[in-house]
């Protein structure tokens, strides 16, 4: 995988559940239905894709908004 699509994140599955990982510490842990959807989805998907999967999951993603948060009075110290 090329770097500019690895986001850090990397999963184990452990006894029915899937620990998601964010640049070698946990993240969250997947369970249950999620658990089973996350694998059926993650097969089918590229590398770049799962790592996007995985971002969404676990909150740990870009919105888009960030440069005009940082602009915001209220952030600029």
């Amino acid at each position: 995988m090329s770097s500019e699509h690895d986001l850090g994140f990397s999963y184990r599955h452990v006894s029915g559940e899937y620990v998601i990982f964010h640049r070698g510490k946990k993240a969250t842990t997947l369970r249950g239905r999620k658990a089973a959807e996350f694998a059926s989805d993650i097969a089918d998907m590229s590398a770049a894709e799962q790592q996007l999967l995985m971002a969404k999951l676990t909150g740990n993603y870009k919105r888009g908004n960030e440069r005009v948060a940082k602009n915001h009075p209220r952030n600029r110290r």
